[in-house]
């Protein structure tokens, strides 16, 4: 579609609007819809103001940026961030970090350097606006819909589309307002709201959902606490989550050097929603998500007194001054348990300097805490992995089995508040029981942004400037055009909630991340180290691969990795109960089929190994119909609901074999 086009397909949305009184959700993306229309339904394609990458996704983003032949970026900002891999173990990270510095230089891309901090926290303080839409390759880019933003995270082919001046494509959103009534009580903190979230909805069943928060008690959170709760609804499956940008906004982005980013962005009086929850913030206690789901949750209350042997505080989820300052106040003239590691990892330099600043550092020091570089590290299992069979509290957003590098592990997600509490004695405490005061709002934050590089040359790049490519750099792979049928077989059978951790692991393994062939190796290693040999064997024997799975296959992050290293191996096609919405859209983009049990109780009748046939599978791709999956049981259905966009890509092979 044309940019005319496309201009006339937002005006015309904005003109079909105006009187309507509208949600935030809706007002932001009155003015970025390009294709669709929202009261029809399907699948809407948007306009994207600001990208951002990490180095876990990015190097591939840019591959395939590359490959389009754009000249330089045409977004109003992109930002590549180096925050995953920065312990640099081996060549691999290092020689990535140089390509995407200089992909940044010659396409006009800021570069984040490693020591920086978290993408998230970063764009929350210095690039994050208002109504405007940031898509990211991660899965924790909403969190900032905390300041008033659609943010989404997606796949690093969907950004580098979005880089080269592409839509995005969403199902038409459905819109539940958490409304939110009086304040927290000390001691209770914006981690136990989005906890307890996530215990009324779950972390499946929220695909096409975007949450919007509302009512009096939002004026009550300050945007680090927004932010929080926006980060984690990630982990509800939803497309986003966002908070309205008012008076609270317009202080923070003041106090950043910022005031001119801030657009007011309410919901108008009257507005409608599709669904409404409400939580009477007063009544909230402290919440934690127990293991191996930050959908199982449980009080606090419940877990007191349970022995403790790791405590680790920051991610993207809790990072910020106000997240450690608390965790200062708790631990001041005071030390951590004997038997119990304390690590904190901030989320900025910006937070680092005002710690030092007002002293926290110094007592954080003194109760004994290990200070850790400001980056995901212990999130992602880079390192801080515990020891066998340990209890670790952790106030980042998962708790996947083995995600933390211990598989034995008992991981639990916790607020600062909880956390600090529990560091004092070893074992789990009610933050409540002796509460600090609450952290006021910086009135001026410290601005320094030496480590944002080529910020002069955004959105032009250096003409002629040099790729820099290590050995670890590899071609990207393209599928291929979906046959008219398949000789298949079912080369693993998973249950219910299959993380993207358990498809393609992280930690060790990230940095082969830029290398496909050798990622690939580490395939469902978590559940099953054979696959890649087996997939291997029947790509050759000519058969299909072809995934069996549970409810909600593909949660967790956005990684396309969990798509593209199956793709290259030979996997056509998924057969789920349900597929979340990230993972989803990957397998789209890679030419895998997503098909969906036409009965549940189909899962049943496909057995790890089995052969079987797909007959007329293109036939039925293209028109939308059942295709019929003969195994040794007997025959089942199953059926890829795919708008037409999604129906072209699957045929050809993915949205790289269609450019």
């Amino acid at each position: 579609m044309g940019d005319f086009h496309r201009s006339c397909v937002a005006l015309w949305y904005n003109i079909a609007v105006m009187k309507k009184q509208m949600n935030v959700v809706e007002k932001i993306l009155a003015s970025h819809i390009v294709e669709g229309d929202p009261a029809k339904g399907g699948e809407l394609g948007i306009r994207i103001d600001q990208t951002l990458t990490q180095d876990a996704t990015g190097t591939m983003a840019y591959l395939q940026f590359e490959s389009m032949g754009v000249p330089r970026v045409k977004t109003d900002l992109s930002v590549s961030y180096v925050d995953h891999n920065t312990v640099q173990i081996g060549f691999e990270n290092a020689d990535d970090h140089d390509f995407l510095q200089s992909v940044a230089r010659k396409y006009g891309i800021v570069f984040s350097k490693a020591g920086n901090g978290i993408c998230h926290q970063l764009h929350l303080e210095r690039f994050g606006k208002p109504g405007t839409t940031l898509l990211g390759s991660d899965s924790h880019t909403p969190t900032g819909g905390g300041i008033g933003q659609i943010a989404i995270g997606a796949g690093g082919i969907d950004i580098a589309v979005a880089m080269a001046g592409g839509a995005f494509h969403i199902p038409a959103p459905k819109v539940r307002a958490i409304v939110l009534k009086n304040r927290l009580r000390r001691g209770v903190s914006a981690k136990d709201v989005i906890l307890k979230v996530l215990e009324r909805f779950g972390t499946k069943g929220n695909v096409g959902w975007i949450f919007e928060y509302a009512g009096p008690g939002v004026a009550t959170l300050d945007v680090p606490s927004r932010a929080t709760i926006a980060n984690m609804g990630a982990e509800l499956g939803v497309t986003t989550s966002v908070f309205p940008s008012d008076a609270v906004t317009r202080a923070f982005l003041a106090a950043q050097g910022r005031v001119g980013d801030f657009t007011k962005i309410t919901a108008d009086r009257g507005a409608a929603y599709d669904d409404v929850f409400e939580i009477d913030l007063a009544k909230v206690e402290p919440m934690m998500a127990a293991p191996h789901s930050p959908g199982n949750v449980v009080t606090v209350k419940s877990k007191r007194g349970m022995k403790v042997n790791q405590i680790l505080i920051g991610s993207c989820t809790n990072s910020s001054y106000r997240d450690i300052r608390t965790v200062a106040l708790y631990l001041k003239g005071r030390h951590v348990a004997d038997d119990v590691e304390v690590g904190i990892a901030c989320g900025s330099r910006q937070v680092i300097e005002m710690l030092a600043k007002d002293g926290s550092l110094g007592i954080l020091h003194s109760a004994g805490c290990r200070m850790l570089e400001n980056a995901c590290g212990f999130c992602i299992g880079a390192h801080m992995s515990p020891r066998t069979g340990a209890v670790s509290l952790r106030t980042n957003n998962r708790n996947f089995e083995g995600r933390s590098g211990t598989k034995s592990a008992q991981v639990y997600l916790v607020s600062p508040e909880t956390a600090a509490a529990s560091a004092l004695t070893g074992r789990v405490e009610v933050p409540t029981k002796n509460p600090v005061a609450a952290v006021p709002s910086p009135r001026k934050f410290p601005i320094d942004d030496s480590m944002f590089l080529y910020r002069r040359t955004a959105g032009r790049g250096v003409k002629g400037a040099e790729i820099v490519r290590g050995p670890n750099i590899a071609t990207v792979p393209k599928g291929e055009p979906l046959a008219e049928s398949l000789s298949a077989v079912c080369a693993i059978k998973v249950g219910d909630k299959i993380t993207t951790d358990h498809i393609m692991p992280a930690g060790s393994r990230l940095k082969y991340r830029s290398n496909i062939p050798e990622y690939a190796k580490f395939v469902f290693e978590p559940c099953d180290p054979t696959f890649h040999d087996r997939c291997l064997a029947n790509k050759a024997a000519g058969l299909a691969n072809v995934i069996v799975a549970g409810e909600s296959y593909g949660q967790g992050s956005s990684r396309e990795h969990a798509a593209m290293c199956p793709m290259y191996l030979g996997v056509k096609a998924v057969v789920a109960k349900s597929i979340e919405r990230i993972h989803r859209s990957n397998l789209i983009n890679f030419g895998i089929v997503p098909f969906v049990f036409d009965d549940p109780a189909g899962y049943d009748m496909v057995d790890e190994g089995a052969k079987f046939t797909l007959d007329g599978v293109r036939r039925a791709v293209e028109c939308g119909e059942p295709v019929a999956i003969k195994t040794p049981k007997g025959t089942v259905t199953a059926t890829a609901a795919l708008s037409e966009r999604e129906r072209r890509l699957v045929l050809c092979g993915g949205l790289l074999a269609s450019l």
